[in-house]
């Protein structure tokens, strides 16, 4: 587990630093003096050579994650995959793609130049899962992106990091359900995403999940510094297959409505 939690320790400094700052009062909020557990993260990229969802993946293969169930989002043009590590104990990892050529022309075009920046050996070591963003860009360029998939303006803006991390509500001391979760951190001021509801799931699917809007942070683009949606915080909670395993996969309608917490 050493490299596991040399990655992840990694990917959640940036995430609490670049994206999430809210995020580590979150967890004091609701640790009570103790560890919280991660359930998974989020990633996301584009489906262009050099930068699509296996170039990401591959750090995680390399320290024994294995490929699992595959999920499609057509309305957000996204395909996706999950993660799974021998270790029980490690967190689960969820990697999403854009799928650029379902864009309009305008788009492709400004994705693609932002790709075509980044050189092929910057992908050689894993320190770029929590390197940032490896291109220049507008801030009407991203506005251009926003207009039509606010996936696509966030990945610009953000380039590569956890777009989340999330507690594993199961293991909270003090905590047994999701929406006592959301109802403690609107008490400390703290937006629900309430999206398709404010607890996305329920135990018929065998997983629950909610998650905290988006921090607004401050981004440098190549022409001045505008706050924008960073990363959330997100909670699950995860039940029992009629085999007796607990349930590890992802639901597809929830996790469309969860992709919402980035909206603004």
């Amino acid at each position: 587990m050493n490299n596991v939690n040399t990655l992840f320790s990694s990917l959640w400094q940036d995430y609490i630093t670049r994206l999430s700052p809210s995020a580590d009062q979150v967890h004091q909020l609701l640790s009570s003096g103790g560890d919280i557990v991660n359930d998974h993260i989020a990633l996301r990229t584009f489906n262009l050579p050099k930068v699509g969802l296996s170039t990401l993946a591959a750090p995680f293969l390399a320290i024994g994650y294995k490929p699992c169930d595959e999920y499609e989002f057509i309305a957000k043009k996204l395909k996706a995959q999950h993660f799974e590590h021998p270790d029980p104990n490690a967190p689960l990892v969820f990697i999403s793609e854009l799928l650029v050529e379902k864009l309009s022309d305008d788009a492709q075009t400004i994705i693609k130049s932002l790709v075509e920046q980044v050189p092929a050996h910057y992908f050689a070591t894993r320190d770029f899962l929590s390197s940032g963003r490896p291109w220049s860009l507008s801030f009407d360029q991203y506005k251009v992106l926003a207009k039509e998939s606010e996936y696509a303006s966030w990945l610009a803006a953000h380039g590569y990091g956890a777009n989340h991390f999330t507690v594993y509500v199961n293991q909270l001391d003090g905590f047994d359900e999701v929406v006592d979760v959301n109802q403690h951190l609107r008490n400390a001021g703290f937006s629900i995403n309430e999206v398709g509801g404010e607890v996305k799931g329920s135990p018929e699917v065998c997983l629950e999940q909610s998650s905290t809007m988006a921090d607004k942070v401050i981004v440098k683009f190549s022409d001045g510094e505008f706050e924008i949606p960073g990363g959330f915080y997100e909670f699950a909670k995860r039940y029992e297959l009629p085999n007796g395993e607990l349930y590890k996969g992802f639901v597809a309608a929830s996790a469309d409505k969860i992709f919402e917490s980035t909206d603004g």
